[in-house]
């Protein structure tokens, strides 16, 4: 993933209205954030192919707005712009009306022991459709903070809402992905009960 971003803003038409230090702060962040950038993008229900492109969409967009962004502010930044460019890939997706791409979303990640990826396959799987349960404010909030580590004041400031509201969302994300799990294990219960 990173190689395809860095190789994108090492193209001369992306960084034309860049000067050097411009430049060199932008690779950093994408070295230092990307990868979090991504996962966030998935957390919020894009395929890995969307978060892909909307990633660099992210990256592209703070920097057009690079110099207003506080550099101890910039992994803030780039979350809040990410639950912006996300929601904008789900509407996207909803007026295309395609269906995701089933051999992409099974597609193994390369790992030490081929049954260790799919289990963890399996349990990001499990994860996607249980956070699918939880609505977009609580679900963005919840991923960021249990998920990502994010403090609430992170949260805040990179959602742009007051620090009660966030912590109001996670409380909520936190219990309707509590029912989605307490769900999911009575359906393998049943499952398992029956002969």
């Amino acid at each position: 993933m990173k190689q395809s971003m860095q190789t994108t803003f090492g193209g001369p038409a992306a960084l034309l209205a860049c000067d050097a230090s411009e430049r060199t702060r932008i690779e950093a962040l994408v070295r230092s954030h990307f990868d979090l950038v991504w996962r966030y993008l998935r957390r919020l229900g894009l395929s890995d192919a969307d978060a892909e492109d909307a990633a660099q969409q992210v990256f592209l967009l703070t920097s057009k707005k690079l110099a207003r962004v506080e550099p101890e502010r910039e992994r803030a930044f780039l979350l809040g712009v990410a639950v912006r460019v996300a929601a904008d890939a789900r509407k996207a997706r909803q007026r295309r009306r395609t269906e995701p791409d089933v051999a992409l979303e099974r597609t193994q990640h390369p790992g030490p022991n081929p049954e260790q990826a799919l289990e963890q396959q399996r349990a990001c799987e499990l994860l996607d459709r249980l956070l699918e349960e939880v609505d977009q404010e609580a679900r963005a909030v919840f991923v960021l903070y249990e998920i990502e580590g994010l403090t609430l004041q992170e949260i805040a400031c990179a959602l742009k809402c007051p620090q009660g509201t966030v912590a109001s969302r996670l409380r909520r994300g936190r219990m309707k992905f509590e029912a989605s799990v307490a769900r999911h294990r009575a359906k393998l219960e049943k499952v398992a009960g029956e002969p």
